[in-house]
């Protein structure tokens, strides 16, 4: 009676993921294996050659770029949560809200409106581009734009947050009192931070890898936008296939080779969280 109860409260949420997830994804990956119509949209047959395409095309290399560009965002990202997660814990009440609505903050801006507002900032006539030429830390030929540093740059801006709030929660749950036990038993600060907090904290810095790691691997406004043509990621490809290009079956095949790569990372972390 239990587990029947349990499985008609859970019939929404299954049902729900089945139409607006499950049910896409299988027609995306189908898409992939139709002939593409020179008009645009999908021709009759059924074929492999558009996957082949995936393997003998430059695509490899825009998905390792991809996946070296989104891994080096989550290593940024939590190297840089960690420690505002621990401090925030500390925090008295008054503080702690005021850090935390200063992280929400960025979400109350449209998303674009921020990539432009960056865009602004790396303009070779921008702030930032002048206040390192002053410094003599650049020169007036340096490009802050249109490199795969810009894009890493707005990526761990955009993604930052995301890694703070799943590592907050985790966070203000943890008993500091085993910290301070570890230092009184000679542990230094970096020991208790990082064979105490770190793994007391586990089940929520799985949550921010999966979640930082997957929203990066999605990403193509900002390379369109702050990266240029060489630093192009495979969403971009997903979007000129998709409505440049009118290859739908092309563009598919592109999204199922990004849901692969989403699926296995996440999956392998969802078994080390159990």
């Amino acid at each position: 009676m239990k587990s029947r109860r349990e499985l008609l409260l859970t019939l929404p949420s299954l049902g729900w993921l089945g139409v607006f997830f499950a049910l896409p994804c299988v027609l995306i990956v189908a898409l992939a294996f139709r002939e593409s119509d020179l008009r645009g949209g999908v021709g009759e047959g059924w074929t492999l050659a558009t996957v082949r395409l995936l393997v003998e095309g430059d695509y490899l290399a825009v998905v390792w770029s991809t996946l070296w560009m989104s891994m080096v965002t989550t290593v940024l990202c939590m190297a840089l949560a960690l420690p505002v997660c621990w401090a925030l814990a500390r925090m008295s009440a008054g503080w702690r809200q005021g850090v935390l609505l200063l992280v929400v903050v960025p979400f109350l801006t449209n998303f674009i409106i921020r990539i432009f507002a960056w865009r602004s900032l790396l303009h070779p006539e921008g702030v930032i581009k002048q206040g390192l030429v002053w410094l003599g830390l650049a020169t007036d030929d340096t490009m802050l734009l249109n490199n795969a540093g810009a894009v890493l740059l707005v990526m761990v801006y955009t993604q930052l947050p995301f890694a703070i709030l799943p590592l907050y929660a985790a966070a203000e749950k943890f008993d500091f009192s085993l910290v301070d036990a570890a230092r009184d038993l000679g542990a230094t600060k970096w020991q208790a931070f990082r064979k105490v907090f770190i793994p007391g904290i586990w089940r929520g810095l799985i949550s921010a890898v999966v979640i930082v790691f997957v929203c990066s691997l999605g990403q193509y406004v900002i390379p369109k936008f702050v990266g240029g043509t060489g630093n192009e990621m495979i969403g971009n490809k997903i979007e000129q296939r998709a409505f440049s290009d009118r290859n739908l079956p092309l563009a598919s095949a592109l999204s199922g080779a990004l849901l692969l790569v989403v699926l296995v990372p996440t999956l392998l972390l969802g078994r080390r969280r159990e």
